[in-house]
């Protein structure tokens, strides 16, 4: 305000650690009761977290922890601990992934005292509904991401005996552990332009941060209204197109496709009507069957009318619809927020009729050297159910990415901090380890098929977050098999398998 003109605040990589939000550091305390045919009878989740002094910041992972399994009765506590440290904030699957790390945890813990296998162990406490409320699953493939990813990483081949897998001076272990990620979606905005010679224009002001949203919103559009995606263009990150929520969450393709696809539905709507109707290229085909295909409006009949002809008995040039979409469960003022730049995210275990998560599974191979406990990750397979995939590449792309930051989390991420002096030590990519291409080899994601017209109008989960929330206890699990060593802290280091 003084200088009259925009200043820009420039935080160096050094700066961020002391000045931006970072996962929190979290403890837990799980107790499981079962019977000895591997039935879970009760289950308790109590979870510490560190945040600011001024700050209530909470992460509260219990609300997924307690719906995974057939639990029978559950108790959940989450406490803050209020220390001098600077506030904590979102990362990707902010509250899951320390939560279910020490879920998966205990779960396989619990399958080895019980003699089972880790895989069958959660396959007999599959719920019909969650334990919580009783209410339904929306849907849940989660045992088919079991049984998929299970065959193609070979499980079946595994020793069940701690230690008993060898490669020459390699100790051999495999693990694995559940993905869960809750499907939500906010209300959001989108203006589509459909012209008489079949090309599209799809407007919203989302914000195209890699993950595809500018693909998949033209997909939408163009299978709606029957064209080529090439002929679709997609205009998104300007304040002045009609509102979307954050890139965040995993609610991008979910609330824009949703958005795009009621837009597009009223320009059908109109279209189907002019062909259909008095002076139109399939006058007296009212009550047949309507689709758009290849610039056409086409009736179950076989008829079909291209879409300049329909323009031409409309007497427009083009047709244009904005829309706009609210989840269900919205509040009255869910759109108003929008427009005030404030998202409403509705889905997960809030709904009253079903609980909407995405699941998947994740199995891993370690190999660890048995002279100098250096650890490996040559293999990882996960599978995932994530209601409709709009697009397999971007989709793999992201669950991918997911994964290798879950072999980061277990072997490298840390945050080392100077007690004395209240500082933090790894403030550069020099210091602050990563995951690198030489420590991914093979790695294999598979997209279990799943319908789920619950979810919202588009049928899509958001899987964005859902690849990293499993790996880590995969490969906790895996350690153990190959060492018998139980690591509950990450990430896991030499130091933590010298015997």
């Amino acid at each position: 305000r003084r200088v009259g003109r925009p200043v820009r605040c420039v935080v160096s990589r050094m700066q961020a650690y002391d000045t931006q939000t970072y996962r929190a550091e979290t403890r837990h305390r799980i107790r499981i009761g079962a019977n000895r045919d591997g039935r879970i009878t009760a289950f308790g989740h109590e979870g510490w977290e560190v945040t600011s002094r001024p700050d209530a910041y909470v992460v509260g992972g219990t609300s997924a922890t307690s719906r995974m399994y057939n639990y029978g009765s559950v108790l959940t506590h989450v406490s803050l601990v209020h220390a001098d440290r600077n506030t904590p904030g979102y990362m990707r699957s902010p509250p899951e992934t320390p939560y279910i790390y020490a879920l998966e945890n205990a779960m396989d813990e619990m399958a080895v005292e019980l003699g089972l296998d880790p895989v069958e162990f959660r396959r007999i406490n599959e719920p019909e509904k969650e334990p919580i409320g009783g209410k339904p699953f929306s849907s849940r493939s989660l045992i088919k991401c079991y049984d998929q990813a299970a065959e193609a990483f070979g499980w079946s081949k595994r020793e069940a005996a701690v230690g008993s897998m060898r490669d020459g001076d390699w100790l051999v272990g495999m693990g694995c552990a559940t993905a869960v990620y809750p499907t939500a979606a906010a209300p959001c905005a989108a203006r589509v332009r459909l012209t008489d010679d079949g090309h599209v224009r799809v407007q919203s002001g989302s914000h195209e941060i890699g993950t595809g949203v500018r693909t998949v919103a033209g997909q939408m559009a163009a299978e709606r209204l029957g064209v080529d995606i090439d002929k679709v263009s997609v205009e998104m990150g300007d304040s002045t197109l009609p509102p979307a929520p954050v890139s965040g969450g995993s609610i991008s393709t979910a609330s824009v496709c949703s958005a795009v696809l009621k837009a597009c539905d009223a320009i059908r709507e109109k279209l189907f009507a002019a062909a259909v109707g008095e002076g139109g290229p399939l006058a007296g085909s009212g009550n047949a069957k309507l689709e758009m295909e290849k610039e056409a409006v086409v009736a179950d009949s076989g008829k079909s009318a291209r879409l300049s002809d329909v323009f031409k008995a409309m007497q427009i040039g083009a047709l244009e619809e904005y829309a706009e979409f609210a989840p269900k469960g919205s509040s009255p003022e869910a759109l108003k927020k929008l427009y005030a730049g404030q998202a409403e995210f509705h889905g997960g275990d809030q709904d009253e009729d079903s609980v909407k998560y995405a699941f998947g599974a994740e199995f891993v191979e370690v190999r660890i050297n048995s002279y100098t406990r250096e650890i490996r990750v040559p293999r990882i397979v996960g599978a995932f159910a994530a209601g409709r995939i709009m697009n397999t590449r971007t989709a793999r792309s992201q669950l991918m990415g997911g994964m290798i930051w879950g072999i980061g989390q277990a072997l490298h991420e840390a945050t080392e901090i100077d007690q004395r002096h209240a500082r933090y030590v790894n403030r550069d990519l020099q210091d602050y380890l990563v995951p690198v291409n030489a420590d991914i080899k093979q790695l294999e994601v598979i997209l279990v098929p799943e319908v789920d017209h619950a979810v919202n109008p588009a049928g899509v989960k958001g899987l964005g977050e859902l690849g990293n929330v499993g790996t880590a206890a995969a490969v906790a699990s895996a350690v153990y098999h190959a060492t018998g060593r139980r690591i509950r802290d990450l990430p896991i280091r030499i130091e933590d398998l010298i015997v």
